[in-house]
């Protein structure tokens, strides 16, 4: 008897095609196409903050081509979740201008394809490897992507029947297939989910990618891999972009979306909620803007400060309590797994003299990698803040490579500028860290309660004197200097 493998299920999803009636749209009054803008963004806002649920994720893209121009897509942990959405959106008075042309229901699937070790070892697998599987199972949605869905079944013909072949060989055809799609990672998102008795086809397959044409590259190239040559059988695809709800209105005026940076949000028809982010007339400072400052100000003081968190990177920062060494094991674990990932730069665990707190840092090159890993560092035990997530301005780190002859050196002299920073106003606390596996690889980090107060530690003497007899002691300058 043909084995079949293990699987786990984790999120519903739902995949809701429309298309808008445009006559209906231009001959409507003013008054109920404001109405319906109104409901339809309230609507998509409510969904994407989950206030319908305990967990999930939803979004809307539009949509390119004929077969549809609008994509709703929810991952709910019920299938009563996913009805609830679907019912409540025909409610809004903005679905009365659309018609559904196709929808799709799946459950988000890993198998023993994957890892037998998951299944086999339960509770016991590895921690990275159970975080790595749970992101499968409970996946976020990319906010600035190109998406593309397509269904998908295994061929069962009279030549080339997938179900009649056994488990090694069926899994020596995933792994090759997983083998090409490592190639695109930190370039390509994916969700694969089952449909197997909820929908027409075995899986619905949706893939994320910043770039149109990345979409196209993966799919071509696994197009030449066995398991999909000779088995796989393929529907429709639908390509579009996601935008933000409050976007709708420019969408539904013909303009761009997401609405590029710097231009009216508006549209021809207007915005449902005022003029602007805030309100009409709102003064309240962008968080990029005062990110971007901060770099400037930092290259002004001939300080590198990378674009946007560090030397084009994107910097995650957490500290912990846990028990160094326990914590180490599960970073590693995870690291692991990242590694697979062009996008990744490094993870490590950071340790004081005390152990009291660690710091776990993880560097990426694209920030939607960095979102992603997000996910699995913040499960990680007994953490306590995540920088940048606390009140006030966050962590500005600095990475240094010490000449091991210099190191006691190096401690010694932060010890004394440590001293001066405590005396400096609006700094709450800096610590000097150590890679647990390598100590000359040192982590300073320095949080503020405002970006002034941090600019002020960068403009005093005590750092242009600390910078002047690094260079003796150094290894290199600093690696990566960011905000997180």
């Amino acid at each position: 008897m043909v084995e079949a493998p293990q699987t786990a299920e984790g999120w519903f999803v739902l995949h809701d095609f429309r298309t808008v009636d445009w006559d209906a749209w231009r001959d409507a009054p003013e008054r109920r196409r404001e109405a319906a803008l109104a409901e339809g963004v309230d609507y998509l806002e409510r969904y994407e903050r989950v206030e319908d649920a305990d967990d999930g994720d939803s979004a809307v893209f539009s949509i390119l081509g004929h077969k549809a121009d609008l994509l709703v897509m929810h991952l709910r942990p019920t299938l009563e979740g996913l009805d609830v959405a679907e019912r409540q959106f025909e409610r809004t008075a903005f679905a009365e201008f659309t018609d559904r042309t196709t929808s799709y229901v799946s459950v988000t699937e890993v198998s023993g394809y994957v890892s037998q070790a998951y299944f086999e070892e339960g509770e016991a697998a590895d921690a990275g490897l159970q975080r790595y599987i749970e992101g499968k199972l409970k996946p976020s949605l990319p906010d600035d992507c190109y998406v593309s869905f397509y269904p998908m079944s295994k061929r069962r013909g009279e030549t080339y029947n997938w179900y009649d072949l056994d488990f090694d060989e069926r899994a020596d055809l995933m792994a090759e297939h997983g083998d090409t799609g490592r190639k695109y990672g930190g370039k390509v998102q994916q969700i694969i989910a089952s449909s197997v008795g909820f929908d027409d086809w075995e899986w619905g397959v949706t893939i994320f990618s910043e770039e149109a044409t990345t979409l196209k590259d993966i799919i071509y190239e696994m197009r030449f891999d066995e398991g999909s040559a000779l088995y796989g059988e393929f529907g429709a695809f639908y390509v579009g972009r996601r935008f933000p709800p409050a976007d709708l209105p420019a969408f539904m005026a013909g303009n761009e979306v997401p609405v590029p940076a710097g231009a009216s949000p508006h549209g021809a028809a207007g915005h449902a909620h005022g003029e602007g982010p805030h309100g009409e007339g709102s003064d309240q400072p962008d968080a990029d803007e005062e990110t971007d400052d901060v770099r400037d100000e930092l290259r002004s003081l001939d300080i590198y400060g990378g674009q946007p968190h560090g030397e084009d990177v994107y910097a995650l920062v957490l500290y912990s309590t846990a028990d160094p060494e326990e914590l180490a094991d599960e970073v590693y674990g995870l690291r692991s797994n990242f590694e697979h990932y062009d996008s990744h730069v490094k993870t490590a665990v950071y340790s004081g003299a005390d152990d009291e707190r660690s710091a776990v840092v993880s560097i990426w090159t694209t920030q939607r990698a960095a979102d992603t890993a997000a996910g699995f560092l913040a499960d990680l035990p007994d953490v306590v803040e995540r920088a940048g997530e606390e009140d006030g301005f966050g962590t500005m780190g600095m990475f240094y490579t010490v000449k091991p002859e210099h190191r006691a050196e190096f401690v010694e002299k932060f010890e004394t500028v440590g001293g001066l920073l405590a005396e400096m106003e609006g700094h709450d606390e800096t610590s000097l860290l150590a890679n647990r596996e390598d100590e000359n690889d040192m982590f300073i980090a320095s949080q503020w309660r405002s970006k002034e107060d941090a600019m002020a530690f960068f403009r005093s003497e005590a750092f242009s004197d600390t910078v002047d007899w690094g260079r003796d002691v150094l290894a290199d300058r600093p690696r990566h200097v960011f905000v997180a």
